[in-house]
């Protein structure tokens, strides 16, 4: 669906998503653009622009977090949220989080132009480092304005043993000013996000945008095998502690496990993996891989963890390896609030469109959100279902769509705070 007329300014929005996207650009259509990058900052600055120019009064907060407040008329009331991310994976598309900064900052600017002062303040969001790529470990941004971060967060290391502390400090921010920025969880009225659905619902479906249901409960973990270091041509078969090879049994039956029913969104992937000596011709002595294990029922995904855990002694037990098991991430599904779906399918309404629901199997910023208020998500559809790819694409025809139906829930919204 096109729409024939519109509230929001979608050719402002079509023009932000595609300057913005000349920034770490590559591979023709995708962006790198890792979190405290030099790229993200330059990105940062002028999204940063972007809000002030739209009537908003901003900051960087000591996280990363760049914030963009519409003052409402109860200033101290608790605030709508809306938000998402605008740092991208190293080889990824140029929609992913960046839709939901540009869509909210579209919201509040509109509201703005209107001269329509809200009943509560709203604060558009671009947070920072929800995609884990750099240091293998996401939705730092959000986390860390709850107070949410875990004890090691500023010590874990990129791939060029940058730690997040020092790529902080080169960002401009200081952690020791941390509890400065930390919100209260009253403080948070609602929160908002629109995203692409990096899948094919909404494709299959013939649908622009549609309604989230809730977010599946992603486990992290890391692995580290270790055997012995031998030459590849002199040491038999038979005598090999190949901590490859017990990685490479490990996956396949991570992969078993998962998909052993595609009736149920179960899924398992292993995205990094990391050889030790890295050399043609020694037996590889350690691994180090991740795990992402994905699923709305968490009574399946604990069974299925159970599964794999047990598979991975007796797979290092059969091969001769030592191993250890590091969980860096563990959420349990986490839904969307009825009353904001509803305030969506009221906004739908009044542009006679009627979008379908779906889960999301990807988590977003709105995870964390969850833990903190009521929350809603509106997905836009991908083509392919692709994301986390430079062939990322959703038409600026159903952003439009999908941002319009943003202002709408947020005008329901603000009308129930």
């Amino acid at each position: 669906m096109i729409l024939t007329s519109s509230i929001i300014n979608h050719k402002r929005v079509e023009s932000r998503i595609k300057e913005l996207s000349a920034i770490g650009k590559i591979e023709g259509t995708g962006v790198c653009r890792l979190a405290l990058s030099k790229e993200d900052r330059q990105a940062v600055e002028l999204v940063q622009s972007w809000m002030e120019e739209g009537g908003l009064k901003t900051h960087i907060d000591d996280f990363g977090n760049l914030v963009g407040r519409l003052e409402g008329r109860d200033k101290s009331a608790p605030i709508l949220r809306i938000g998402s991310h605008i740092d991208s994976q190293p080889y990824g598309g140029r929609f992913d989080g960046v839709i939901g900064v540009i869509g909210g900052l579209e919201v509040a600017q509109t509201l703005h132009e209107k001269g329509i002062v809200p009943p509560v303040s709203i604060e558009v969001v671009a947070f920072c480092d929800e995609e884990g790529s750099r240091f293998n470990k996401g939705l730092f941004g959000v986390r860390g304005m709850h107070g949410r971060l875990e004890e090691d967060e500023l010590e874990r290391k990129d791939q060029h043993g940058t730690t997040r502390k020092e790529a902080l400090i080169e960002f401009g921010c200081d952690p020791n000013q941390f509890l400065k920025w930390e919100y209260k969880d009253e403080e948070i009225a609602a929160y908002l996000e629109l995203h692409i659905e990096q899948g094919p619902v909404l494709e299959e479906k013939g649908q622009g945008v549609g309604i989230v249901t809730g977010i599946s409960g992603p486990l992290w973990l890391t692995v580290e095998l270790a055997g012995f270091a031998g030459h590849a041509g002199s040491v038999p078969m038979s005598m090999r502690q190949d901590a490859l090879v017990g990685a490479a049994a490990i996956i396949t039956t991570l992969n078993n496990i998962a998909s052993q029913n595609i009736e149920n969104p179960t899924v398992g992937t292993v995205g990094n993996i990391e050889v030790f000596p890295n050399s043609r011709n020694i037996i590889a002595e350690k691994v180090r891989f991740t795990i992402d294990l994905r699923d709305m029922d968490m009574e399946r995904r604990n069974a299925y963890e159970q599964d794999l855990r047990k598979a991975i002694g007796d797979i290092c037990a059969e091969q001769g390896l030592t191993y250890t098991i590091k969980e860096d991430t563990n959420s349990k599904p986490r839904y969307c609030a009825k009353w904001i779906k509803d305030c969506m399918k009221e906004g739908a309404a009044l542009m006679n469109i009627s979008p379908p629901e779906l889960m999301s199997g990807p988590f977003h910023d709105a995870l964390v959100m969850s833990y903190v208020c009521d929350y809603g998500m509106i997905f836009v559809r991908s083509k392919d279902g692709i994301s986390h790819n430079p062939k990322e694409y959703s038409s600026y025809e159903d952003i439009a769509l999908g941002t319009e139906l943003l202002y709408h829930t947020a005008e329901k919204v603000l009308e129930k705070l």
